[in-house]
């Protein structure tokens, strides 16, 4: 019997160390880059209204600015570092949605879009980053034709974010 024992022991053994030798040599898993078409895994947040991609495309969001936090001419303007983190916090390595408007790319070669946020649980529930950036006041509307979709409604989310002195507008008087 504790010959049977020491078989089946040594066979253990054997299928453990293959099994280890197998993980450890056995290719590691590929980053998604591109779920599908348009939606894409956020790397990493420059500003408050700037993205990397795990494709390494850097987007801008179309329609709104936030804050100066990295202009070589300029000083980190008021509010920068706080509309950055907000960003941060809702989209750095999470999947968003791209959509684009009418223009590709502006003068810098960065993908021009309006961002969504996709929940993982509920697909159809998703948060429209550039909007959600003005209505809780780290960014204000940006206009440039002839990208101009929304131009209407973050014009009056701005002013709901204003007149409810949110953000931006509560802490950097000019």
């Amino acid at each position: 019997m504790p010959r049977l024992s020491q078989k089946k022991l040594i066979s253990v053994i054997i299928a453990l160390l293959a099994f280890l030798f197998i993980k450890i040599t056995s290719p590691k898993p590929v980053i998604k880059t591109a779920i599908n078409n348009n939606t894409y895994i956020v790397k990493r947040v420059i500003d408050g209204d700037t993205i990397e991609l795990t494709n390494k495309q850097i987007v801008r969001y179309i329609g709104v600015d936030t804050p100066e936090l990295h202009h070589p001419k300029k000083p980190v303007q008021c509010f920068a570092s706080a509309a950055a983190e907000f960003n941060r916090k809702l989209v750095e390595g999470k999947t968003v949605e791209l959509e684009k408007d009418v223009s590709e790319t502006d003068k810098y070669k960065r993908l021009l879009r309006y961002v969504y946020v996709v929940n993982e649980s509920s697909p159809s529930a998703k948060i429209f980053v550039n909007k959600k950036l003005v209505e809780e006041g780290y960014a204000s509307t940006a206009t440039f034709p002839p990208d101009v979709r929304f131009a209407e409604l973050f014009r009056t989310t701005q002013q709901e974010a204003m007149n409810n002195n949110k953000g931006l507008w509560k802490s950097c008087k000019n």
